[in-house]
């Protein structure tokens, strides 16, 4: 290893967290411990989401060594990504170097990585040796013995989760001042508006507006024109009795948008972020409720979540799928009791009730939604700050004509180890896809549980 480029050691928990990791570096050497692929190898058997990028990871492995054709791994393999495109920068090349000397097999795997990266840096005293992991303690270790260590942050949607995109906007009093143009029109019982976007005015498509005050309107972006121009609605006022659906009413500005969003038949994709007690699952069960009892627009609602043990087993819970998943249900248990509490014929009523609900309403574990295809079904995500960018990807596209996919989720609350706010895969959806015509975010900001909660939330 010669030049004036960084050497890049990887840990295993980079690779099976993105096995495209080692493309990542542009022109910068990457540098793999024996230990690593010694972990790689005891990782690579069963059907999760971590089995399956270990495989990923030796095969890319493999076909790098094939392209050299058995020689210069010594002198470092040239990195080619899959498409068998050179990452070359500026003319430079990055090369795959493996360690030489094989681990004594005594001590912890971390110990036995750092005192490779040590070994490495001692080689090579001309260069930055910086080891990458998504280990916490790791890092301060490395940090311990004068290694630079830093987080893998490839695969951050955002440098800052206080940047991410909210879905709703307020806007300022001289609003319609500043728009004396503005085109208005009703339609089939909606009013519209057309106005051409002043300065500051970066809208996004099925973005909330809402003007507070005694004048004040909530408006939602239908469209923007490459004139310029933005298309919006005039928002329904789900708070009112005569407007709530399947009989829950909105409670705050923010749970009128998203019940807005969830029952438009146009808008497809919807992310609902907030913390306990906001009403997400409740207002999407209700929204999916009444467009399959009702309106008959989906055939069923399908619902899932992300368990803290996201991807693995969940044979050791006795029964069928539905009832392996049932523990991990109790939200949509208590949100069905709210919904399924008919004024009328008592308790034969209320079961009549539960009985009609429950079968169309299906749950199924995340393990079986791999190469299924869903179609005019209602698909509540629920827990999806636990999912990582790669498995959202998974779910998203398992869609077919006329499925409707809502995401929910607490950032606040990520169980999945190396995961973090800026690098969940509900923050990368919100993230990608605001910019999407068919597409809806909104981030529900005030608990509507109880007194009790409301306070235990702030002061505990």
């Amino acid at each position: 290893m010669t030049g004036s480029k960084r050497i890049y050691a990887l840990d295993t928990n980079v690779l099976l967290h993105d096995p495209t990791a080692l493309f990542r570096f542009e022109e910068h050497d990457v540098f793999i411990p024996m230990t690593v692929l010694e972990e790689l190898d005891e990782k690579k058997k069963g059907g999760s989401e971590v089995s399956r990028n270990g495989r990923q990871v030796s095969r890319f492995l493999n076909e790098l060594i094939e392209r050299g054709n058995g020689h210069g791994i010594s002198n470092g393999l040239e990195l080619i990504n899959p498409q068998g495109i050179s990452l070359k920068r500026g003319g430079e090349v990055g090369h795959l170097y493996f360690q030489q000397r094989a681990t004594n097999g005594h001590g912890k795997a971390d110990n036995q990585i750092l005192s490779a990266v040590i070994e490495l840096r001692d080689e090579h005293p001309g260069r930055a040796v910086v080891l990458v992991t998504k280990d916490i303690n790791l890092r301060i270790k490395a940090s311990i013995y004068g290694i630079h260590a830093e987080d893998y942050e490839n695969d951050r949607a955002l440098d800052d989760f206080a940047l991410l995109y909210t879905g709703a906007t307020e806007l300022a009093e001289d609003f319609w001042s500043r728009h004396p143009e503005v085109q208005s029109w009703s339609e089939r019982g909606r009013t519209y508006y057309k106005l051409a976007l002043r300065e500051g005015e970066d809208w996004h498509p099925q973005q909330c507006l809402y003007l507070p005050g005694d004048n004040s309107v909530e408006l939602r972006v239908l469209r923007m024109d490459v004139e310029g121009h933005a298309t919006l609605v005039l928002l329904d006022d789900h708070s009112h009795a005569n407007h709530s659906v399947w009989g829950i009413s909105a409670r705050n500005r923010e749970q009128n948008f998203a019940l807005n969003v969830l029952m438009d038949p146009d808008v497809d994709f919807v992310t609902l972020l907030g913390t306990a007690g906001t009403g997400k699952t409740l207002l999407a069960l209700a929204a999916g409720l009444a467009q399959v009892m009702d309106q008959q627009r989906y055939r069923e609602i399908i619902m899932t979540r992300a368990t803290v043990s996201v991807g693995e087993d969940i044979g050791f819970l006795p029964g069928t799928e539905e009832e392996k998943m049932t523990p991990w249900m109790g939200a949509l248990t208590d949100n069905l009791e709210v919904l399924a509490n008919p004024e009328e014929g008592g308790s034969w009523g209320r079961q009549a009730t539960n009985d009609l609900l429950a079968s169309r309403i299906k749950i199924r574990s995340l393990n079986f939604m791999r190469g299924r295809t869903f179609l005019s079904r209602y698909l509540i995500i629920d827990e999806a700050q636990n999912l990582t960018p790669k498995q959202m990807k998974t779910l998203i596209t398992r869609a077919g004509p006329g499925t409707k996919i809502v995401c929910l989720g607490n950032v606040e609350q990520i169980d999945t180890p190396y995961l973090t706010e800026t690098t969940s895969g509900l923050t990368y959806a919100v993230d990608r896809f605001k910019g999407w015509a068919h597409s809806a975010h909104i981030t529900l900001r005030r608990g509507e549980r109880s007194r009790l909660a409301d306070f235990a939330s702030e002061a505990l």
